[in-house]
């Protein structure tokens, strides 16, 4: 039986032309459970009642599905976190290739804890950070999509991101009302880096705040140099 967190899923979802089946509908419901289950002893979120989670946390994630670019195969989720927003777009799109990224061990044990449980195929866990994962060949350069949720100023995300997509890849990145100016701060990152501004996206969620997506095309190839070492890109971000 669907209860009210489902149905706005599964409404919601739909009106993004995302239909979701009973099957995708279980491992939502199994993710959530898990979510909560860990958070007793691991720090997650503060986000544990079930709405919440299907709000702030699935749809929140589902929000950039129409604005993937045209058939993405590989997504690396930068920040992780509790797997947001990679997991969710990868039930609903099972054949993405999925690496998810986090510099935690807690949370990513939690992430190979629920790829177990949800049975999914084509995901890794990797427990590091993006200015190392950037310089590995066989990471370089190879990826059609990157994401990441209330991870850095975008000046320094695009430092990340841009030498993990292949050209034409793109970068999707949830943010608040300052989208817009984040993306103007941007501008001589992107310059350097070979991205280009494609779109900022209004989102509005039920009950939250208007938010956006700033998405960023790969056009050109990203200087080797890039990305710096660990920490510089936060502590000296490019301008």
């Amino acid at each position: 039986m669907t209860d009210a967190a489902e149905a706005l899923l599964l409404t919601t979802a739909m009106d993004w032309g995302l239909h979701l089946t009973t099957q995708q509908l279980a491992q939502f419901a199994a993710y959530a459970a898990a979510l909560v289950r860990w958070n007793e002893h691991t720090n997650l979120t503060t986000i544990t009642q079930r709405e919440a989670i299907y709000v702030r946390h699935f749809l929140d994630s589902l929000a950039l599905a129409p604005h993937l670019g045209r058939k993405p195969t590989s997504l690396v989720d930068l920040g992780s976190g509790a797997g947001f927003p990679g997991l969710p777009l990868k039930l609903v799109y099972p054949e993405l290739t999925l690496l998810l990224v986090d510099s935690v061990g807690k949370k990513t044990a939690f992430l190979q804890h629920v790829v177990a449980h949800l049975g999914l195929e084509g995901v890794r866990v990797v427990t590091g950070r993006a200015e190392e994962l950037g310089h590995d060949p066989g990471e370089r350069e190879r990826h059609s999509l990157v994401t990441a949720r209330a991870v850095a100023d975008l000046r320094v995300l695009v430092e990340y991101a841009m030498p993990l997509l292949h050209l034409g890849g793109r970068l999707i990145a949830p943010k608040g009302r300052d989208a817009a100016h984040e993306a103007d701060a941007a501008a001589v990152a992107l310059a350097q880096l070979g991205g280009s501004l494609n779109a900022i996206v209004p989102v509005q969620l039920p009950g939250l705040d208007p938010r956006a997506l700033i998405v960023i095309e790969k056009i050109s190839p990203t200087p080797s140099r890039y990305p710096r070492p660990n920490g510089i890109p936060v502590r000296r971000p490019l301008k």
